[in-house]
């Protein structure tokens, strides 16, 4: 796919995600891997009314190429494609069910959502709980780095989930899926469920590599 190709695809992924209330205001960013570099939605955009010429493209270290300035949160972007050189998007979203979860006392750190449905298993995995830090804090791309050496996706305490994929309509995907799955979790507590066993989960590892 081409550069123009990739920057299309943003702003139509962009405006899904927003025109379904997935992330509200100028809140979640995109950004997919180049051979030289990184495209990232800008700094204070609305995921809704993207510009394709408008979204920032980086050399390897982060610099402004062209466009306008990065979101914010590049360095998480940054730091997330270090640890995982196999993935070549990234999705970050404030969506709201994922950060209910991640407000929770109770759920496990190692994986804070359980296995409820195969496609949560087959397209996120495991989810590590990232510790809170401030918005803008440089420490934060430290603890998602190590986070996510084992796991494609990671949920940032009382602030929002990140989601990779091979390409950005894999790491969309698997975004959507982990938020239906929050949502269902919610859904669920204190009602007695049964969740997929360590079996079950091992199975579909085997088969789909997650």
């Amino acid at each position: 796919m081409s550069e123009r190709e990739l920057r299309e695809r943003m702003v139509q992924h962009g405006k899904s995600i927003y025109d379904r209330g997935l992330t509200a205001g100028s809140s979640g960013n995109l950004s997919v891997r180049l051979p030289d570099g990184m495209l990232i939605t800008p700094t204070n955009s609305c995921l809704g009314q993207l510009d394709a010429d408008e979204i920032a493209r980086l050399d390897p270290l982060g610099n402004l190429i062209s466009g306008k300035p990065p979101s914010k949160e590049v360095f998480l972007h940054l730091a997330y494609y270090r640890s995982r050189p196999q993935e070549q998007a990234l999705v970050h979203l404030h969506s709201t069910w994922s950060v209910a979860v991640s407000c929770l006392n109770d759920i496990d750190p190692a994986n804070a959502l359980p296995p409820i449905t195969a496609y949560f298993v087959m397209r996120v995995g495991a989810l590590p709980l990232v510790p809170y830090f401030a918005p803008g804090d440089l420490d934060l791309a430290e603890a998602v780095e190590r986070a996510v050496k084992a796991a494609r996706a990671a949920l940032l305490a009382n602030h929002g989930p990140i989601v990779g994929g091979a390409d950005l309509d894999s790491a969309v995907f698997a975004m959507e899926e982990l938020e239906e799955t929050a949502k269902l979790y919610m859904m669920l507590r204190g009602l007695p469920t049964k969740f997929l066993n360590d079996q079950q989960v091992q199975e579909l590892q085997q088969r789909f590599g997650n």
